[in-house]
């Protein structure tokens, strides 16, 4: 997958933004706030994203290109390369998932809103 369709995707979410809270080269997508991807602009080879502890580690074990979160939470967050064995269909489900995860941790108040 390539920035744009990652972006396109990200921002079909409901209540998503994209923001620039580090960096002019840290595209980083928000829900309500919370922050579920992270891309480089300039390099935008790998895409961080949040992830169930088990699930990662099951993720890491299977592929390749998923590997702890760099600069992350290494238990909450992976790596996933955008040109290894990960097909576009299974990284929108890692984004789907990542999506997900913030938004069942989001407060009551706001997932009531949402």
């Amino acid at each position: 997958m390539y920035i744009d369709e990652i972006r396109t995707y990200c921002l079909s979410k409901p209540f998503t933004e994209e923001t620039l809270p580090f960096d002019e080269d840290t595209l980083v997508f928000k829900v309500m706030g919370k922050m579920f991807a992270l891309i480089s602009i300039s390099a935008p080879d790998t895409i961080n994203l949040k992830c169930d502890p088990e699930y990662a580690a099951e993720l890491r074990e299977r592929y390749a290109a998923v590997q702890p979160g760099w600069h992350m939470n290494k238990k909450h967050w992976n790596t996933v390369s955008l040109h290894d064995d990960l097909g576009a269909k299974e990284i929108k489900k890692l984004i789907d998932h990542s999506f997900d995860e913030v938004v069942k941790k989001l407060p009551k108040k706001l997932q009531a809103e949402f």
